[in-house]
């Protein structure tokens, strides 16, 4: 019989081969979990990405994120990235909604919007058009007015680019009150602010949550809100509809992953958010950051982007649009 040294000698010599290995922990607490975001530092998604992560890991016993921006083409490469990822549950992604449908309508894309594993929606923000504080134009009326009398008259900078919702919102107005903008694409917010506060472009599509600090700061205004009614946040700001245009759209941020994730992965990720959604102290640290919210989970959330891809297509054939 072994005496307890003997014993105690024995297992560390076992530990000490290189064939006899502990037991690894398992998902999620092996590594960390990568969370691509397909646009740069600083913008909406990058920020849903961040305030969701920080709030969901209390949730999940071990995890942790890495933000891993990704921006390029209008977000394509990094939703490329996300969908092409290896399902083994460490590579997950945060997504603007609208770029699934609208980017396979302008070219190749290497992703199927239904195949996506949606896990959930955080964030559902309207988009505005935005001018410097001191701009001539007081009003949307000013803009309308501005470009019917002169066509192109005014540059209009789109924070994500061709076929993002700061484009749609765009061309859901011209369509609206039969007119025609300048549209400039940038590939971000922060270098759309840029220019707007510069003075570079006339005015600027992002977007609400994205624009509130500056509009408090009373460095820029917002003529008008593409949502259904005012959010509070904002609540000085019109609606399009109020104004006579019946334009809503917006930016729902979620996080999904690859195809194929196991299902007790999806499992502990929906169950995850749909608790930490659920919580009044996660409402309370939104409203302080001024996070519009909408919580969708799994099949909830993969409805709402589907049904999202059918009116967008439906725009795209009364108004194409190409990069």
């Amino acid at each position: 019989m072994f005496t307890r040294r003997q014993a105690s000698v024995l297992a560390g010599g076992l530990l000490a081969m290189p064939w006899v290995k502990p037991a690894r922990a398992a998902w999620p607490q092996d590594r960390a979990i990568e969370m691509i975001v397909p646009f740069p530092p600083g913008g909406g998604v990058d920020a849903a990405a961040r305030f969701a992560t920080h709030q969901v890991t209390p949730r999940l016993p071990g995890v942790r994120f890495v933000i891993s921006n990704r921006p390029g083409a209008s977000g394509q490469l990094g939703m490329e990235a996300i969908f092409n990822a290896a399902p083994d549950g460490y590579t997950l992604g945060t997504i603007g909604s609208l770029n699934v449908s609208t980017l396979p309508l302008e070219r190749p894309v290497r992703w199927k919007a239904e195949e996506f594993t949606y896990i959930a929606n955080i964030v559902d923000d309207a988009c505005g058009l935005w001018v410097l504080a001191n701009s001539p134009l007081r009003n949307l009326g000013d803009l309308v007015a501005r470009l019917r009398e002169k066509p192109e008259a005014l540059s209009v900078g789109s924070a994500a680019g061709v076929g993002s919702d700061d484009h749609l919102v765009l061309l859901g107005l011209e369509e609206a009150a039969n007119i025609r903008a300048l549209h400039a694409p940038f590939n971000g917010t922060a270098q759309v602010q840029r220019d707007l506060l510069s003075g570079a472009v006339d005015v600027a599509s992002f977007n609400m949550s994205e624009g509130i600090v500056l509009m408090r700061e009373g460095r820029i205004r917002c003529l008008a809100q593409a949502s259904p009614m005012r959010w509070s946040a904002a609540a000085q700001v019109p609606t399009f509809r109020e104004l006579g245009f019946d334009v809503v759209i917006g930016s729902a941020r979620g996080i999904v992953g690859p195809p194929g994730l196991p299902a007790e992965t999806v499992r502990m990720l929906e169950a995850a958010f749909r608790e930490t959604l659920a919580d009044p102290r996660f409402v309370q640290d939104a409203e302080k950051v001024s996070l519009p919210l909408r919580p969708l989970v799994g099949a909830d959330y993969r409805a709402m982007v589907l049904a999202e891809g059918e009116a967008v297509r439906a725009l795209f054939a009364r108004r194409p649009w190409r990069r």
